[in-house]
């Protein structure tokens, strides 16, 4: 299996000279004090910064939104309730709760607790405790909620990590890239907007003890609503924040950072940069044919790739970077294929930044052709490798 990246740069030299002489000026530059961020528009996907953002590091309480989002599911799907009380055990007292002396909701041994209390433990106070009482209560065991959370990821398309318990709390094999918490932050957006406010609730009172919430970003006057901060000694400070103004919300992830205060100021600063300082501009319209790739055992052997959406990218007001594109697909593709089959990504490149990643379609049908034309493309994959 071989992933072929399909350069097409002069495909289109009008929308290419179009891009060149609209952004006059060199390109605005971002630095963080961060070891590793990212900064994402959520309508577009495109990315406006990334640094290191693809290396999977020690989480701390990032991991708490991939917990969210698992009990989120599970309350969309019926699985449980708000309502639905779990107890809280003696593991997640004292490697959670109070005795651990971390962060915590100060869960009672041997009590019961409602999901919407403990979400709001996990969410907002960032209770340990919180965290384990939920995968115990789905799960069992939190190396059996582990497991689910490794699934669940593969179904989101994280590529760079793995989740060994459900708080964050160290472990050598918990590791998390900042694009990975891009993909979960999205998708707790996106597919659950009646459990996302819970991130922008200011505080909660838990027995008799009021809990502020954590992401101070929400103080800032950017429009942020969510998600989540996290520290511990091997991870830093990190930070998963989320604004909307205008319409357009943007994600910021940043980690590894030496100080708390920087945690506030960085992504303050993050988003604010990429709410200013980048327009859309269209790279292709929907239904375009972009390029073609090659097809193993069919009629021909090559398919059209078409766009089904606007492929808008968001570039920097000042720029003369000219755009890029690759169609990256895994091949050789076998027939059959369905018109409107996704068959490739198409990969959008501002210098060396990938500013977007959208999907491409079939633009026909093709069945398998006779067996002398699947002989003649097996000997030509066998001997090319279709590179």
């Amino acid at each position: 299996m071989y992933q072929i990246s399909t350069p097409f740069k002069t495909v289109l030299p009008v929308l290419f000279w179009l891009v060149l002489t609209t952004f006059p000026a060199s390109a605005q530059l971002y630095q963080s004090r961060a070891q590793q961020a990212i900064l994402v528009d959520v309508e577009t996907g495109s990315i406006l910064f990334q640094q290191d953002a693809e290396r999977a590091a020690p989480p701390a309480s990032l991991t708490k939104i991939m917990t969210a989002a698992i009990v989120f599911d599970a309350l969309k799907k019926g699985e449980i309730t708000m309502e639905t009380e779990f107890e809280v055990s003696e593991h997640a007292w004292r490697t959670g709760g109070a005795p651990a002396r971390g962060s915590t909701m100060f869960a009672a041994l041997g009590s019961t607790i409602s999901v919407a209390d403990l979400l709001r433990g996990l969410i907002i106070q960032s209770g340990n405790d919180s965290a384990i009482i939920l995968a115990e209560g789905l799960s069992g065991s939190e190396d059996e909620f582990a497991k689910r959370m490794n699934s669940f990821g593969k179904t989101l398309g994280l590529q760079d990590s793995n989740f060994a318990n459900p708080s964050g709390l160290p472990h050598p094999d918990q590791r998390v890239s900042p694009r990975d918490f891009v993909r979960i932050a999205r998708y707790i957006i996106e597919k659950h907007p009646d459990y996302y406010p819970i991130f922008s609730e200011r505080d909660f009172l838990w027995n008799g003890i009021r809990q502020s919430n954590r992401n101070s970003l929400l103080s800032a006057p950017i429009g942020a609503d969510g998600l989540k901060t996290g520290f511990s000694q091997e991870a830093g400070y990190g930070l998963i924040g989320s604004a909307v103004q205008d319409g357009r919300r943007l994600i910021a992830v940043l980690m590894g950072l030496k100080k708390e205060s920087d945690r506030v100021l960085d992504g303050r600063r993050l988003l604010e940069w990429g709410f200013t300082a980048f327009e859309a501009v269209e790279v292709f319209p929907a239904g375009m044919e972009v390029g073609r790739v090659r097809v193993y055992g069919g009629r021909s052997g090559r398919v059209g790739a078409q766009t089904n959406e606007p492929v808008v990218a968001l570039m920097p007001k000042q720029s003369r970077d000219a755009l890029e594109g690759r169609i990256v697909y895994r091949g050789p593709i076998s027939v059959p294929i369905q018109k409107g089959d996704k068959i490739a990504d198409l990969n959008v490149y501002s210098g060396n930044r990938l500013v977007v990643v959208s999907p491409l379609f079939a633009t026909e049908t093709m069945e398998a052709a006779g067996v002398t034309m699947r002989a003649i493309g097996g000997v030509g994959e066998f001997l090319f490798g279709w590179l």
